[in-house]
């Protein structure tokens, strides 16, 4: 101990003392040195070092984040299904045996009671469907809240999980505005498309969602994308729509009709050879329903002798 910290505590001065979080010294701040009274440092990291993502994921022991994606929130254990020990070599028949029951007993203890069963099938099929559609993670991970919002205030009592599931996908595609049209949940879902809808118009109105209706620009990009345009088309019909719907030509018509509508428009008044067959086939839409769209925005638009030559 040295001579100073002793004359520090005998004054007293040691009452005086003050502890830095960061490095958990007591320090007393009267002094011009800033004299550490005591030292217990801990280091609350990792004992190994990473010089990069790939070997910090590497050396890292910590299990996987919690995700509202399984109905246990990804806490319990899992049991691999291949029949190979660590070195990869495939175990005989007794363990493999063993495994299958261990794995028997693991599925029943994952899924105590009918409530958790019934939140096990329905995220795997929103999984299925969101991957079906090309959905990102957020949106999984919203209609997972979704579903289990609806769970809670008991709103499954008479519906179907599928149709429920369905609702609670398309629901959270929306907020996210990334929008899938209800012709494209209708070959992925379990249920048709009326009992789906009429489940989401329920979800919607219970749980009191704020969805506001479909902008015709969110299809932009992905019918774009599909269909390979560049830049000066998907920019064109872009403004195309924007024109059409200061106009009101969007009022009581489907987003997705004049989306695939405005891109066609675009590639006629940029030269470039689309097809209405080639819209319709990436937007699910008719031809008649192209041709309809693609007449009312060019007439819409501040180009009137563009849109006489195109149409």
């Amino acid at each position: 101990m040295s001579q100073e910290f002793r004359t520090l505590r005998e004054t007293g001065g040691a009452q005086h003392t003050t502890t830095e979080s960061r490095t958990d010294q007591r320090v007393c701040p009267e002094c011009d040195a800033s004299l550490v009274v005591e030292e217990d440092e801990i280091d609350h990291g990792p004992e190994w070092r990473a010089f990069d993502s790939s070997e910090r994921a590497e050396k890292s022991r910590v299990g996987a984040p919690t995700t509202k994606l399984l109905h246990d929130d990804g806490l319990s254990s899992v049991i691999d299904w291949q029949d190979r020990d660590a070195n990869g070599r495939t175990i005989d028949g007794s363990k493999r045996r063993k495994l299958q029951r261990l794995r028997t007993w693991d599925e029943r203890f994952r899924s105590k009671n009918a409530q958790e069963r019934n939140l096990k099938q329905a995220l795997g099929e929103i999984d299925r469907m969101s991957s079906a559609l090309g959905l990102p993670e957020s949106v999984r991970e919203t209609a997972s809240v979704v579903y289990r919002r609806a769970l809670e205030d008991d709103l499954l009592r008479g519906r179907s999980i599928e149709a429920m599931a369905t609702a609670s996908v398309y629901a959270a595609a929306r907020q996210a505005s990334v929008p899938r049209s209800l012709d494209e949940f209708e070959p992925v879902s379990r249920v048709d498309r009326k009992e789906f809808s009429r489940a989401y118009r329920y979800i919607v109105r219970e749980l009191g969602l704020a969805i506001e209706p479909a902008n015709p620009l969110e299809y932009l990009p992905r019918f774009a994308s599909d269909l390979d345009l560049d830049g000066e088309t998907k920019a064109r019909a872009r403004s195309l729509l924007k024109e059409g719907m200061q106009n009101d030509v969007h009022s009581g018509k489907s987003p997705v009709g004049l989306a695939a509508a405005a891109l066609y428009a675009a590639s006629i008044l940029e030269g470039k050879k689309v097809t209405q067959k080639e819209v319709c086939s990436v937007s699910d839409v008719s031809e008649v329903t192209v041709r309809n769209r693609y007449t009312e925005l060019l007439e819409a638009g501040t180009d009137p002798d563009a849109a006489r030559g195109a149409v």
